[in-house]
């Protein structure tokens, strides 16, 4: 299986999906999510698939959406949604709903050449999209020891993130990161905690800096809020305390450094309405049958026209 959707019928469920609406979802890959999607419209309407990762694309030839006359696949990242929509004819304040289930693919970590796994031995590449240059080999190899340390402690959390950033540089003066047994065989002189889960943060701390997520999810997020018709709403599944930090500050005040819109009167906007109070999780019977779903979090929002209150 390429990826197995994650909170795949709460997540459309809680978009209230209408016949004959406009419809995205921001991470095709396997294209579960898009599957329920299209069969919520009635075959109707338009629904635009966004994913840079180049191999998605395979997973459209499939009856669903090759019989589908409004369904489009669009080969870029997420952040370029507004631009991409525009580009098809699609205005903004349009859109009824739009769809993102965010981090890795299981094709990707599956996939050894692609360098996403520590289990696996290939070069150290982790681009979501082959056509950008930066690979994690690059990062490793020419950032310095305060960005170095930056990464492993924000995007991995990692507890000793000093001490491996000062061991990267001084490793690199040696010979330069090539594979991920190289990253890993240094990790292994620097560990701190379980194995297995200080590798994983190493590793998703350099995919998240190779491909700029964070910086793509705060694009993404305000294109959606301009894309989105007055009551269409918006669907996010997040796998990252940082990414549900920012989707959830978002979501409440239209920032996702969470900094209200006040003006001079004290009047404040907000720009959603949250769906969901508290973030959905996995059911227990999901999580047995899908691991990756255990520190999913869905919030759910729907755009409103300004409103203002008072602090």
């Amino acid at each position: 299986m390429y990826h197995e959707s994650v909170l795949p019928n709460e997540s459309i469920d809680l978009l209230d999906v209408t016949s004959g609406g406009i419809y995205v979802d921001a991470t095709f890959g396997g294209g579960g999510h898009s599957k329920l999607l299209l069969e919520k419209m009635g075959g109707k309407g338009r629904l635009f698939a966004f994913d840079q990762d180049e191999d998605a694309r395979k997973n459209t030839e499939q009856p669903e959406f090759e019989s589908h006359p409004g369904f489009l696949f669009i080969p870029s990242n997420f952040r370029h949604l507004k631009r991409q929509l525009r580009a098809e004819g699609v205005r903004v304040g349009t859109v009824q709903g739009i769809l993102a289930d965010l981090g890795v693919s299981s094709h990707q970590l599956n996939t050894p050449e692609r360098g996403f796994s520590y289990r696996f031995e290939a070069a150290l590449d982790m681009r979501m999209s082959r056509y950008e240059v930066l690979t994690a080999a690059d990062l490793l190899n020419t950032r310095s020891a305060e960005e170095l340390q930056r990464i492993f402690s924000e995007l991995g959390e990692l507890r000793n993130s000093k001490t491996l950033a000062h061991a990267v540089v001084q490793e690199r003066g040696k010979k330069p990161f090539r594979t991920t047994r190289d990253l890993v065989e240094l990790c292994a002189q620097n560990l701190m905690g379980e194995r297995m889960r200080y590798l994983s943060q190493v590793f998703q701390a350099l995919r998240m800096e190779v491909n700029d997520e964070l910086g793509a999810l705060e694009d993404f997020l305000k294109d959606s809020l301009e894309m989105l018709a007055p009551g269409g709403r918006v669907a996010i599944i997040t796998f990252h305390s940082l990414e549900d930090r920012m989707v959830k500050n978002f979501l409440k005040t239209g920032h996702v450094s969470g900094q209200l819109n006040q003006d001079f009167y004290g009047n404040i906007t907000r720009p959603w309405t949250m769906i969901t109070k508290k973030p959905i999780e996995a059911s227990a019977e999901e999580t047995a049958q899908n691991k990756r779903s255990r520190s999913a979090k869905l919030r759910v929002a729907s755009k409103v026209q300004v409103v203002s209150d008072k602090r």
